[in-house]
């Protein structure tokens, strides 16, 4: 960074040495203040060096769907274009889980350790809890000790707003590496009764390492939008301020996803045209430069009559994998372009958007200048046994935190005479830090 250099203020008079002051002695001395610095400061550009996915072994096909509910594989195929989903059936499979494992392997191309992400920002519609945020606890198992972290809820959008706030970020000087992770498990609040709403969705997790860098390109625009007045056509109903948890609430589905199928169609086959001509705009691109576009995957239907139809951008230049994975929401893009990547679809020099929708309603598009070589480059087994002590370390301080916290908790505390020491048993939290539960 350059140097701040202070020099008097002009048409004031300079200091003649050390505590001296003028003649005058209602004339204070004059305060030095910052000038610009003289040589402009070097531009900075956000650029995706690390990319990285996990989805659950478990997979349901539409033919097991039809044991379900009344439908069958070609309905579902011929009106959403999906043929199986992954779901997290084994309960440790969790939106924290899904996410570590795909936020590892983002790093792991990138070959930088967690220990220099500086911000990590979950994207998803089902957290872990209310309250902490689940980027925390993804913070605490990737030992990104000097990470701040937070989630971000914006539905099937939230990627590309999370992508958006880390250029920010990035831009402003405030961070060098932010990790931007789309994690769900939509499985466990998708209603499997209502056949409008189960053979939609699905469980995955991507994510990728966003770098500050001095090269021009990475990602040059982004364009968010929301229409709230929309709100109420696709909604989790009650476990918020709106409705709380009752039994009632429960007993009547209220917690389980409900859309209004038709109007979150033609919403969505509108925003994902007009975002993506904006953000193209803004990056000084024509729809023909465009190499790649990567839609949020969730009905092939919105994709060819939104990008396909009226941005004329050919098919071959789409990329489309909701068939494996159903709509994973804000995973959906992230998982999508690591295949991309895989499939060889992507190279440096290419045009790029990722454009989605989702609830709120939101709409979001990104244009990328991609610059990342995307061959894959192999590790030695000295870097990844290394790699891997540093996540048993990250578990290791984790635990030894939590132990900590216990002591000061059962210890009598020297401030408030007479009191006593929790009653919770030595046990308990070595039975917690070890990952089994306690009886109470």
């Amino acid at each position: 960074m350059p140097e701040i250099k202070q020099t008097p203020v002009a048409n004031e008079p300079a200091s003649n040495g050390a505590g001296s002051h003028s003649n005058d002695a209602n004339q204070s001395t004059p305060k030095e203040r910052p000038v610009a610095p003289s040589v402009a400061p070097r531009a900075r550009y956000a650029h995706i060096v690390g990319w990285g996915r996990h989805v659950p072994e478990k997979v349901i096909t539409n033919h097991d769907l039809a044991q379900i509910v009344d439908t069958s594989d070609e309905w579902i195929r011929s009106r959403t274009g999906i043929a199986e989903r992954h779901v997290a059936a084994d309960p440790k499979e969790t939106s924290a889980s899904l996410a570590v494992i795909a936020a590892r392997r983002a790093l792991e191309v990138a070959d930088v350790p967690a220990s220099k992400v500086d911000l990590i920002i979950c994207a998803t519609t089902t957290p872990e809890y209310a309250f902490p945020a689940t980027a925390c606890l993804i913070q605490d198992a990737l030992g990104a000790s000097n990470a701040g972290a937070f989630d971000l809820s914006a539905a099937c959008s939230g990627f590309v707003y999370a992508l958006a706030m880390a250029r920010g970020q990035i831009m402003a000087g405030d961070a060098e590496y932010v990790l931007v992770i789309g994690t769900e498990t939509l499985s466990r609040i998708v209603d499997w009764t209502d056949r409008e709403t189960c053979i939609l969705f699905g469980d995955g997790a991507g994510a990728v390492l966003v770098a500050a860098s001095e090269v021009p390109g990475g990602i040059l625009a982004v364009d968010l939008g929301s229409d709230g007045s929309g709100g109420n056509t696709l909604i989790v109903p009650a476990g918020g301020s709106a409705m709380s948890t009752s039994l009632e609430t429960v007993s009547s589905g209220m917690h389980y996803l409900k859309m209004d199928g038709k109007a979150v169609f033609r919403f969505a086959t509108r925003v994902m045209a007009a975002s993506t001509r904006k953000v193209l705009e803004r990056a000084g691109y024509t729809t023909d430069e465009v190499d790649l576009v990567v839609p949020h995957q969730a009905n092939i239907r919105i994709i060819q009559n939104s990008v396909l139809n009226q941005l004329k951008i050919p098919a071959e230049k789409v990329f489309v994998n909701l068939e494996k994975y159903g709509n994973t929401s804000t995973a959906s893009i992230p998982i999508a372009l690591c295949e991309a990547i895989e499939a060889g679809k992507l190279k440096p020099g290419y045009k790029v958007v990722f454009v989605g929708f989702g609830a709120g309603l939101t709409w979001a598009a990104c244009a990328i200048d991609w610059r990342t070589p995307v061959e894959k480059q192999a590790a030695g087994w000295w870097k990844n046994t290394r790699r891997q002590a540093t996540y048993s370390a990250a578990a290791a301080r984790s635990m030894w935190k939590r132990a900590v916290r216990w002591v000061y908790e059962v210890l009598p505390d020297p401030e408030t005479p007479g009191r006593e020491p929790s009653k919770e048993t030595p046990e308990a939290p070595v039975k917690e830090l070890a990952g089994e539960r306690t009886k109470e």
